[in-house]
């Protein structure tokens, strides 16, 4: 059987079964995409509940209206998951040199030619900066992966 029948053979109740199975699906697949288009066919399936008796209610309308429903669907649904930015208690979880700025350490090693190497907690950093001898107090302005830059405390 082709599409055409299978549209006009099920019915309304096509979109509805295809929408629900595609939801379905998106609980077995990971991902959040198949729940747009499902949605996208649910909605279908309601509105070809009201409009199947009538003659404009072909299956051509209903693949075009089906496509500008998942676009809809997938451009409504991005939005509003983007808009969950919750405020984190750890924000520089991930990011560990970013958050060490502002602390100040001990150089364990000068440095000379722009790097050296301080120990903060139990972890020894390369750092960078101005030429500066070992057990120099210095203060943390910038990380980045894993080098940190450091300023001398004054």
């Amino acid at each position: 059987m082709d599409l055409v029948g299978i549209i006009s053979s099920t019915g309304p109740w096509g979109w509805i079964i295809a929408g629900l199975l595609l939801l379905v699906a998106e609980l077995i697949v990971p991902g959040v995409f198949l729940m747009w288009i499902g949605i996208a066919a649910l909605v279908l399936g309601i509105l070809s509940l009201v409009l199947w008796p009538f003659g404009f209610w072909g299956w051509q309308l209903q693949l075009l209206l089906f496509a500008v429903f998942t676009a809809a669907s997938i451009i409504i649904g991005r939005r509003v998951l983007s808009n969950h930015d919750t405020a984190s208690d750890q924000p520089f979880l991930n990011q560990r040199a970013a958050g060490l700025v502002g602390r100040t350490a001990v150089l364990i090693e000068p440095i000379d030619g722009g790097r050296g190497r301080i120990k903060l907690d139990d972890t020894i950093w390369v750092v960078e900066g101005p030429d500066l001898a070992a057990g120099t107090h210095v203060r943390i302005v910038s990380g980045d992966g894993r080098n940190l830059t450091v300023a001398p405390v004054e």
